[in-house]
């Protein structure tokens, strides 16, 4: 499987060597993509070897809810892995849910720290405040996690539909939280921060409210026909409280919260749910996956059109195009269609008017709260994140914010001013050399028949079982980082490459070494730099 050395391929020998190899660790794509900053390279490692209490033990480091994010992430991690150049990319949500599940299964628990003696307030139950209190109590600070909602978890809980995120495997991963000593209080609207966190002698407070509140649009007589927003549909769905939707259900939006209301529609006895949505698909912001389920279970999309208004029975619409910045322009043409029940799917916004009074802070247009690099609001010692702050609004960059927020929190309770660690080159597909993967087929999850997964809310995915989850962990190209495969120790002519044992790579020994770079040629994760002999 090793290619046949070539000394005659590259002039890189002679009376004096000019260039010497030296080992260099690069930044893999999946870890620069990670929003939540996970080191995917490290934990899958430790899964394709079979050490999944290791590999569960070195995700959580940056992120406490695997089960969670293997199914509701959007995994730009994937969109950005090498190995789609080569096959298809490296399942990395399907094994990071399977270390999920196995925690659950095993009764893994995270371990306490020391404690600080400083306590921390944090408001709002979201990913964002859950993944900051986690990271606050791995430093060793009390935290108590304030929440207006019934249950811990805030959008995941009212916001994601259970047939992608099961609640029983949502509320797993939050209650281990409390097993570190974090306090969870539900149905807790905070209303004057500042006496709460006097009162309850809080050293710092964070603000992970979320974008709670449905944004409204102004459209003629929008209240003449059942016409609801999309949060109020899932929020009484979850609740048991599903809305008389009917069976011609019209859906305003182009989002995956559009995707999310439409086909818990069709779950709740639509025939067709019609997303109307008034730019292409080229311009939708929902992901392709999410409109390509929508698709297979019977949801239908109007491009380019508007509502005008919205009657009895009835809506107008409105045909759009696009001009060549691709902002939709009405053209005047009009069409309609019967009804039983409009959602406006149109975005969020968040509800910060109790800290209007708190001296300092900052009011973005949209509700949400000004913060600096450090992610302080105005006000020394209240910090913010999540939906709340400018940024990508998904679970894992709300998760990041918190990771983020609580390393600012712990250095400014520290009295320190922490800078972030200078990251390394990250390294391309055109840097590898992949002549022993090119054999490695992937393994994928399993979808339920379509007329299974519309008869209700059970989860639409199945998970990787142990044989396939690990397989698909050993797809990974450990692209930028030497992973001991021992290839350069094998192609080396001069036996310059002394191995140190595992875990420890290998050293060169340049009284040996003549410069010819076949280790660099032979090594397929570019973990191997040629640079000019040193003066």
């Amino acid at each position: 499987m090793t290619p046949v050395v070539d000394l005659l391929r590259e002039k890189g020998t002679g009376a004096v060597r000019t260039r010497r190899p030296v080992y260099r660790d690069y930044l893999p794509p999946c870890n620069r993509a990670c929003p939540a900053g996970e080191n995917i390279q490290a934990w899958l490692g430790a899964a394709q070897a079979g050490d999944y209490r290791g590999a569960w033990l070195q995700l959580t480091k940056d992120n406490p809810f695997p089960a969670v994010h293997g199914r509701v992430c959007y995994h730009p991690c994937e969109s950005n892995c090498n190995r789609k150049e080569l096959d298809s990319a490296v399942s990395i949500h399907g094994v990071e849910r399977f270390l999920g599940d196995l925690a659950v299964r095993e009764g893994w628990e995270f371990p306490r720290a020391e404690p600080s003696g400083k306590r921390v307030l944090v408001v709002g139950g979201g990913p964002c405040g859950l993944a900051a209190a986690y990271h606050l109590a791995r430093f060793g600070h009390a935290v108590e996690v304030r929440d207006s909602g019934p249950l811990p978890g805030g959008m995941l809980h009212f916001g994601i539909p259970a047939y992608r995120l099961p609640r029983e495997d949502l509320m797993n991963e939050i209650r281990r939280l409390e097993t570190m000593g974090i306090r969870l209080v539900s149905n807790h609207r905070v209303r004057d921060v500042l006496a709460e966190k006097h009162d309850g002698h809080f050293d710092a407070v964070l603000i992970a409210i979320g974008t709670q509140l449905d944004r409204r649009i102004e459209i003629p007589a929008q209240d003449a026909t059942r016409v609801m927003t999309a949060l109020r549909v899932l929020r009484g769905i979850e609740q048991n409280l599903p809305p008389l939707l009917g069976r011609r259900v019209v859906v305003y939006g182009g989002g995956n919260t559009a995707m999310d209301v439409a086909r818990s529609a069709r779950r709740l006895g639509a025939d067709e749910p019609l997303i109307v949505y008034r730019r292409d698909r080229e311009h939708m912001p929902a992901h392709d996956f999410e409109l390509e389920e929508a698709l297979a279970e019977g949801v239908k999309v109007k491009w380019l059109s508007t509502i005008q208004s919205i009657g009895t029975r009835e809506i107008v619409l409105e045909a759009m195009e696009l001009d060549e910045h691709g902002v939709p322009q009405p053209t005047g043409k009009i069409e309609r269609l019967e009804a039983d029940a409009v959602v406006l799917a149109v975005g969020t916004e968040a509800d910060s008017a109790f800290l209007r009074s708190v001296p300092g802070i900052a009011f973005r247009d949209d509700g949400g709260l000004a913060v600096d690099e450090n992610l302080m609001t105005g006000f020394p010692g209240i910090f913010a994140g999540g939906d709340v702050i400018p940024g990508e609004r998904t679970v894992t960059v709300a998760v990041g914010h918190g990771k983020k927020a609580a390393r600012c929190i712990d250095a400014w309770l520290s009295g320190e001013r922490r800078a972030p660690a200078a990251k390394n080159p990250v390294v391309t597909f055109e840097m590898l050399n992949l002549p022993i993967f090119s054999d490695a087929l992937p393994k994928r999850e399993r979808e339920r028949p379509v007329e299974q997964r519309v008869s209700g809310f059970g989860e639409v995915v199945s998970g990787l079982r142990e044989p396939e989850a690990r397989y698909e962990a050993q797809r990974c190209l450990s692209c930028g980082n030497c992973y001991e495969c021992d290839q350069c120790y094998a192609v080396c002519p001069e036996d310059a490459i002394v191995k140190l044992g595992p875990g420890r790579r290998y050293r060169f020994e340049y009284d040996r070494c003549t410069g010819c770079a076949e280790c660099f040629a032979q090594c397929p994760c570019h973990a191997i730099e040629m640079i000019p002999e040193p003066a």
